[in-house]
């Protein structure tokens, strides 16, 4: 503990890269966030469908996404999508921040799927008379969802679906493999332009550590303000 520079971590170049990786992975979490809960809804009502081949497009999807590991998943979009695109929107991917786009496009995917199933839990835990009510009332399927299931089911699935938001916060340090200047990466950077590994990492370490407290913290404060109810 001789040997740790605190300055490193409060001013200079190297404080001012960390706090950058810091707000770049703040955003790709609630960039992603914001993204992937409508489509993990749109999955979960798909794989609900009365249609079989909606129920088998919302299955393929999670099956795909989740037995793929992320990192693949990333690459893929990184090296391996931009190659499948004509060639001027190649060319302005490339001309733009392209490493954030294909993080962004990965982590949706990806957290999306989970998502799904949790909220499809969330449904599938609603009494089914609430459903047949509705159906009586004459409302279709997408209206009874709409107003009487996925409100009461998003209620129930608010702590899962936390901590799926604490797994996708982890989950951006992976981006530091496709050149995202993200806080792993902005660490490493530090390092090695500084060669204090303690003082980098133990900044990104903290920093990953009490962001994932305050995620833990909002879903102990919900379960303690809204707690489930057996219906």
């Amino acid at each position: 503990m001789l040997n740790f520079d605190l300055n490193l971590l409060l001013t200079g170049q190297y404080h001012d890269w960390l706090l950058s990786g810091l707000a770049l992975s703040l955003q790709l979490a609630g960039t992603t966030l914001v993204l992937a809960l409508p489509l993990g809804a749109l999955i979960a009502l798909l794989r609900l469908s009365p249609l079989k081949l909606l129920r088998s497009l919302g299955w393929l999807y999670v099956e795909v996404i989740r037995n793929v590991p992320l990192l693949a998943h990333l690459l893929f979009w990184y090296f391996g999508a931009p190659e499948l695109l004509p060639e001027p929107v190649k060319q302005w991917l490339y001309a733009g921040n392209i490493e954030a786009i294909s993080a962004v496009v990965a982590l949706t995917l990806y957290t999306a799927a989970y998502m799904a199933e949790d909220i499809r839990s969330g449904i599938r835990a609603i009494p089914t008379v609430q459903t047949e009510a509705s159906r009586a009332l004459g409302f279709g399927f997408l209206a009874t969802m709409r107003l009487v299931v996925l409100p009461q089911a998003l209620r129930i699935t608010v702590p899962p679906l936390l901590s799926q938001t604490l797994n996708l916060w982890k989950d951006t340090s992976v981006a530091t493999v496709i050149g995202v200047a993200e806080l792993m990466y902005q660490a490493a950077k530090v390092e090695s332009a500084s060669f204090r590994s303690a003082e980098a990492f133990a900044f990104a370490t903290s920093a990953y550590l009490l962001v994932s407290l305050a995620i833990t913290g909002a879903g102990a404060w919900y379960h303690q303000r809204y707690p489930v109810r057996t219906l």
